[in-house]
């Protein structure tokens, strides 16, 4: 049986897909098939175009909403679990926010049923609110006056933030273009990763697929397969890009009645 908490990898999930891009397609991703061994071409020169067109697309995000979609599947175990819920991101005046509202939950055939579940960055502090078992948590970040960006915070927390830094990203990976045929090879950039050898992730991750609309030039998908077989999918769905969002929209309401945990920066990086 995995020893990873799923509950615990949810907010590295949605870090790992920050740290790509930073926006979303809002049209969704061709089937997935993580379980199929994929036809890949060489790395030429192809590889680094995507690349930096991936880089250029981070550098216009200011903000975005969508629907997502996150689902924890152990195969070994017959078991999987989706959480359905929205996210918003912002970015304004050197300093970043984000919030990610879990509202729904399905554990294998059974009926999908409320659950909500939230997730909240503002560049110094990251606050976890369970509503199941009424508790709060609070993470501290970074010092006060040295906030650090969604996509910075990432760094500690999933593979793939080389995508906004390519020469990081193929230091730890393997980069290779899938071929693909019909309609998704028409929509879809496909990029399959391999952990390398001494990688800092080779005791999480074996490797790492990743749609790519072709017409936006952002991601539509990401599966992370796990060193124990366990895989990480997220999707992002009907996004609002550059829209503008309400400042109101990230601010922390702890519910009366909450227990709530503060984990300051140095008890953290003790942890750590």
């Amino acid at each position: 049986m995995t020893n990873k908490n799923p509950k615990r990898m949810i907010i590295k999930v949605l870090f790992l897909l920050l740290s790509t891009v930073g926006t979303c397609w809002a049209g969704g991703c061709a089937g997935n098939s993580a379980a199929t061994e994929p036809k890949v071409r060489a790395k030429d020169d192809a590889v680094d175009v995507v690349l930096e067109q991936l880089n250029q697309s981070t550098t216009e995000l200011r903000s975005y909403q969508c629907r997502i979609e996150y689902k924890f599947s152990q195969p070994i175990l017959e078991s999987q679990t989706l959480w359905k819920g929205v996210m918003y991101y912002q970015k304004s005046g050197g300093r970043s926010a984000l919030r990610i509202n879990f509202q729904t939950l399905k554990q294998d055939d059974e009926a999908e049923e409320e659950y909500i579940e939230q997730y909240i960055f503002d560049g110094v502090w990251l606050t976890h609110i369970d509503y199941q078992i009424k508790e709060v948590k609070r993470y501290q970040q970074a010092e006060p006056n040295k906030s650090v960006d969604a996509f910075d915070l990432a760094r500690e927390n999933f593979p793939i933030l080389g995508f906004s830094k390519t020469d990081e990203l193929e230091e730890q990976f393997e980069i290779k273009l899938v071929e693909q045929q019909g309609d998704e090879a028409e929509a879809f950039v496909r990029l399959h990763l391999d952990v390398k050898p001494d990688s800092i992730y080779e005791d999480d991750y074996t490797s790492i697929e990743f749609w790519i609309d072709k017409k936006l030039y952002l991601p539509a998908e990401i599966v992370a397969i796990s060193t124990e077989e366990d895989i990480y999918e997220i999707k992002l769905l009907d996004a609002k890009v550059n829209k503008g969002i309400d400042d109101k929209v990230f601010e922390v309401k702890i519910p009366e009645g909450f227990g709530e945990e503060i984990i300051p920066l140095k008890q953290r990086t003790k942890q750590k």
